[in-house]
């Protein structure tokens, strides 16, 4: 499965913009782990015996998508399997779409990946309003943070675990934030898979999200994700091979 990205094979880019500035202090200002999260996250963590369905958090603009012109904002290109890597994450997972974009981006990316179906069982799907922005900095180019615990917080998200009726919850043993940003998970470092950023190239790796969707299948049988990915954080293997009749599905 070698599709190319979906999208014109040539495209102007914008010029490229000024560096990222630090959010206010009416935003939170820059966070860190709390000595709580540390702690939990040094917890060893044990293999499962059988998997379970984690929490995925997911970015959309250059993890699933590239636009490439905000003079046209909604012309999108896919990474390669973006489709089919949603269609197994929203089947095997609960799913949240959570990205730093204006909520009418947000709405034209999720238009393009998702059925109306499959956009119904995303437990939230975020957009920039979510972030807890100053409007200052809501209109500005600033550096933003998805801090997990705004989102693990949320009625609908705690609604959402299958034994919140016994007091079980999202958290930090249960949750990954997939992401090409690493800063955006500073509050929560080790619950972030850090892929590469896509920018709509075609000399880009083909098969990064076949990786992700492998490494996701992989925390499923871990007991402290957190823990997990301190010691073993996601790694895009140049030299990896897509092998049907494997493609996205569990064995």
């Amino acid at each position: 499965m070698r599709t190319p990205p979906t999208g014109p094979r040539t495209f102007t880019k914008d010029s490229p913009r000024d560096p990222r500035v630090a959010p206010s202090k009416a935003s939170g200002g820059i966070p860190n782990p709390t000595p709580r999260y540390l702690a939990q996250s040094q917890t060893p963590s044990s293999s499962l015996r059988q998997p379970r369905r984690i929490f995925v958090i997911m970015d959309l603009n250059g993890t699933l998508l590239y636009r490439p012109n905000k003079r046209n904002p909604f012309n999108f290109i896919q990474r390669p399997h973006a489709r089919e890597f949603l269609d197994y994450c929203i089947d095997t997972f609960h799913v949240a779409i959570w990205s730093s974009a204006r909520p009418e981006n947000v709405d034209k990316m999720v238009a393009q990946l998702l059925s109306p179906a499959q956009r119904a069982k995303c437990v939230v799907i975020w957009a920039r309003d979510q972030l807890s922005l100053s409007p200052a900095d809501y209109s500005a180019r600033v550096q933003v943070y998805k801090r997990l615990t705004a989102i693990w917080n949320d009625p609908r998200v705690l609604a959402s675990h299958p034994a919140a009726a016994h007091g079980q919850r999202w958290d930090q043993t249960n949750t990954v934030l997939v992401d090409d940003s690493i800063e955006k998970g500073r509050s929560e470092p080790y619950n972030i898979l850090q892929l590469p950023e896509f920018e709509g190239l075609h000399t880009e790796p083909l098969d990064v999200l076949p990786q992700v969707h492998d490494y996701l299948n992989t925390l499923c049988y871990q007991a402290n994700i957190s823990s997990y990915i301190r010691d073993r954080p996601f790694k895009v293997d140049p030299n990896y091979t897509l092998t049907p009749p494997q493609d996205f599905h569990m064995g």
